[in-house]
């Protein structure tokens, strides 16, 4: 085994700006880092708006969601090569460009499937956003500040979701569900031209592998993993179809990994995970983000189909979850260094899983001070373990392999919030569907088939069904209880099993500070991030300087 150590590698300092104008330059990266992580949030709050209006089924609202995520998760490594490659700044500003012309064609639509194409068109936008955000903020920050910016940045990925929530809710308030895609759009214009003002350019200062082979791979076992596993309550988990996403995903996967392990150049060494703490904030991140946006698609239904919450008083609802986030995930950053990240990130993750499991007792009559105990078990968990995860994987390598470090954070994170999604919400439905059930006889195919889709299709039903109406709505609402138990309870079991993973594999104190590797590895050493396209001109500051 060979010692990685960062000050012995040959790279370049950061770039010289001074105190402030890395200030902006943070602040800017918290701007497109919200963007991004509130495309999905701001969507999930409209989401019972828009199902009504296009007529969509639960499988359905899942692909509007995952149309975004799937393709979000799928590019973020060759994103993140891109970004390398080229300059971090250029693919900010092409995916800040792309984001903002998906969202605003998503307010015009007429249909679900016209729906999908531009939330696919807006997720590889996000896809090109997401990488240069950390690996911009590790490049022109100083190692001794690294550790609290990162921090900041976690919690802007947490409360970002929050934000996304209420502030749709306020525009639903007033508006129809397309005005939350104007506005998402109207804050991709705005973010473009911070970055053009605000953010110098970092880039590797060798030639970077695109991996055309491996991205391919990549994609294609992501994207039929998460088909299969939504489909599967539709189609049957036995069908045919069902099956052969799933073997499809299985062979693409272990043929990407085959690959990677020959290929010169890959876009993602696999080894790399042999990494303590690579590996094991990978999987942290992985599982916190697969229950959070799981939970995320099934709370916000909860709290508007049972509790009879607007959108509006749905997202104050959670804003207690931001409060406790953002403020725990910044002091996490130096309670880390004290205590461990093996410690502070297993503890995070036991309080993720008590507080997703207690989401169990909730039912249709459950008052919002139950609901409330529950959100903040999972915040204080969340903000204790998610900064402790990130920073594991910065440091497990040099100052040159930063864009491989921020692009499997970042892809860990996607395919974490698809696959929960697609897992938690096939949970859902399977249990919905099987508990709604019995409740259909008495009703006409067509009626019974609409009232099996979603929960918000029953209970639009049961208020035109007259005298038959209270007792559908009763059956819907017992069937919705089964679907959220089903959810919460697996998400809590899956932060189980991380928390466990994460004690026996992650690197104690004099582990993480440090990391190794094989030698097979000390070439990828070798690269260097430089600042390109130097400008004469003084970069002006978003405040005074």
């Amino acid at each position: 085994m060979t010692d990685l150590e960062p000050e012995a590698e040959a790279v370049t300092a950061p770039p010289s700006l001074s105190p402030r104008h890395r200030m902006t330059v943070l602040l800017s990266m918290c701007l497109a880092l919200v963007l991004v992580i509130a495309g999905v949030t701001m969507l999930v709050n409209a989401l019972s708006l828009i199902a009504e209006d296009l007529n969509l089924s639960q499988a359905k609202q899942a692909w509007v969601v995952d149309a975004y995520a799937l393709p979000f998760a799928a590019l973020l490594m060759i994103a993140g090569a891109i970004g390398d490659r080229y300059g971090r700044r250029g693919a900010l500003l092409a995916g800040t460009a792309l984001f903002g012309f998906g969202s605003l064609l998503s307010a015009l639509v007429s249909s679900g499937n016209e729906l999908l194409a531009c939330r696919a068109i807006t997720g590889v936008g996000a896809a090109l956003i997401m990488p240069g955000t950390l690996s911009t903020i590790t490049s022109v920050f100083p190692a001794e500040q690294r550790s609290r910016a990162v921090g900041v940045w976690s919690g802007f990925a947490m409360g970002g979701g929050t934000l996304g929530l209420l502030g749709s809710g306020l525009l639903l308030q007033q508006f129809w569900w397309g005005s939350v895609f104007v506005v998402a759009a109207g804050i991709a214009l705005v973010t473009f031209v911070v970055i053009a003002l605000a953010v110098p350019s970092t880039r590797s200062s060798r030639p970077v592998s695109l991996d055309p082979a491996g991205t391919a791979l990549s994609a294609i076992g992501v994207g039929a993993l998460v088909f299969g596993i939504i489909e599967g309550p539709e189609h049957g988990w036995t069908s045919l179809l069902t099956v052969g996403s799933v073997l499809l995903a299985v062979v693409a996967l272990v043929m990407f990994v085959w690959w990677e392990l020959r290929v010169e150049e890959p876009l993602l060494d696999p080894r790399l995970f042999r990494l303590a703490g690579f590996g094991t904030g990978a999987a942290g991140l992985f599982i916190m983000f697969l229950a959070l946006f799981g939970f995320f698609l099934v709370s916000m239904q909860f709290l508007q189909l049972m509790l009879g919450y607007s959108p509006l008083k749905a997202a104050v609802a959670l804003l207690p979850q931001m409060a406790v986030m953002i403020p725990l995930s910044i002091a996490a950053a130096p309670l880390s260094m004290r205590v461990g990240q093996r410690r502070l990130t297993t503890i995070g993750l036991v309080f993720a899983a008590l507080g997703m499991a207690s989401f169990a007792t909730l039912d249709a009559h459950s008052p919002y001070a139950q609901f409330l105990v529950c959100i903040i078990l999972v915040s204080i968990g969340v903000g204790l373990s998610m900064t402790p995860a990130t920073t594991a994987i910065v440091n497990a390598l040099p100052l040159a392999k930063q864009g491989v470090a921020s692009a499997v954070n970042d892809t860990s994170r996607e395919i974490g919030a698809a696959l929960g999604v697609a897992v938690l919400g096939s949970a859902f439905n399977t249990a919905y569907r099987s508990k709604i059930t019995p409740a259909l006889d008495g009703l006409t195919p067509e009626t019974a088939a609409s009232v099996k889709e979603a929960p918000a299709v029953a209970l639009e039903t049961a208020r035109g069904l007259g005298s038959g109406g209270p007792d559908l709505t009763v059956a819907a609402q017992h069937a919705f209880e089964s679907g959220l138990r089903a959810a919460v309870l697996l998400s809590a079991a899956l932060l189980a099993l991380g928390a466990l993973y994460t004690w026996w594999r992650a690197p104690g104190q004099a582990e993480a500070a440090a990391p190794s590797l094989d030698d097979e590895l000390d070439a990828l050493t070798a690269e260097a991030l430089v600042l390109v396209e130097p400008d004469p001109r003084p970069v002006p500051c978003l405040r005074p300087c």
